[in-house]
Order: structure tokens, then C-alpha cells, then sequence
């Protein structure tokens, strides 16, 4: 009796297991990452990079220890300025990018749900082009930058408060 007893219970335990090690609430470090992959910046794990001496040895883009490793700018509701707090890695950005006028990017402009599609398409927009033009007075050609706006049609969070809308107010460089 107590091995069906015991039988009848592990797909139960199983299912508790896989529930429970599922987060709902992602934290923006995780978005970012979303936010990175979901347009094709590739997929998978990769241990490329690491030296013996814990020196990044792989694409700079990649490295954790780097600002370019930062590819999404948030934006206070219902605005397109970038804020002071990611001036340094958007000048890291220019930066790299001065340096090889072989790179490109595309910067993509994001908004949340609020608002119609058309506000959106326009606040995306000029979300990007804030970018861009920080990019360009930083250094580099105007010919490497595009833009592109999404507005509220790719949002990372699909939830309707204040925390999923944070998320959604963006723009992502896309290498």
C-alpha cells in the first residue's frame, strides 16, 4: 500500500519541484539579458572569454566587467532624455564604436503600453535618436547608427503596473 501511496506522489513532488524553481518576477539584470538575446544576439552558453587570469579575452561587447556589456538605457515615463546615470556607458559605447568604424548598431526604441500605437511608434522614436545623437557627439559616424522604433510592440514585461512599464520604457543597442 505505501509503494502506490509513494508511486502517486512523485509526479506530485515533481510538479512542485518545477513550479517552484520558476521565477515570476524577473530582475532587470535578467531583462537586459532578454532584452539582448531576443534579437538574435545569438544563443546559448559560451565559457569563450576567460583566461587563466581572469582576464576577458573574448569580445568586448560580452565582457561582464565591461560598460559595453550594458546595452539597454531606461527612461523616466513619458520621456526621451537619457539620464545622467548611463552617460558613462553610452560614452564607453562611443567610444568602442570610434574605434571600429567597422561595427554598426542598431538602437532600438521601446516603450510601455500606455498611450496609443501611434504616441508609442513617435516616443520610441525619439528614444533612439537620443541615443544616436549622444552617440554621434561622442565621436562616432552618423553611418554606423541605426534606429528603429518598436514602440509598446516588444515589451520585455508583459505585466501592467508600474514595474513592468519601468522595464518597457527603453532603448537596447543591438550589435
Amino acid at each position: 500500500m505505501m509503494k502506490i501511496s509513494l508511486m502517486r506522489s512523485i509526479p506530485m513532488l515533481l510538479a512542485a519541484l518545477l513550479f517552484a524553481g520558476c521565477s515570476s518576477t524577473p530582475t532587470v539584470e535578467q531583462e537586459a539579458q532578454v532584452a539582448d538575446h531576443s534579437v538574435g544576439a545569438g544563443t546559448g552558453a559560451s565559457t569563450q572569454g576567460a583566461a587563466a587570469q581572469g582576464a576577458w579575452t573574448g569580445n568586448p561587447l560580452d565582457d561582464p566587467n565591461s560598460p559595453l556589456s550594458n546595452k539597454v538605457i531606461y527612461f523616466d515615463f513619458d520621456r526621451s532624455e537619457v539620464k545622467p546615470e548611463y552617460l558613462d556607458t553610452l560614452r564607453a559605447h562611443a567610444e568602442y564604436l570610434a574605434s571600429h568604424p567597422d561595427v554598426t548598431v542598431t538602437i532600438e526604441g521601446h516603450c510601455d503600453e500606455r498611450g496609443t500605437r501611434e504616441y508609442n511608434l513617435a516616443l520610441g522614436e525619439r528614444r533612439a535618436n537620443a541615443v544616436a545623437n549622444l552617440l554621434t557627439a561622442e565621436g562616432v559616424a552618423r553611418s554606423q547608427i541605426t534606429t528603429i522604433s518598436y514602440g509598446e510592440e516588444r515589451p520585455i514585461d508583459e505585466g501592467h503596473d508600474e514595474t513592468a512599464w519601468a522595464l518597457n520604457r527603453r532603448a537596447v543597442l543591438v550589435y
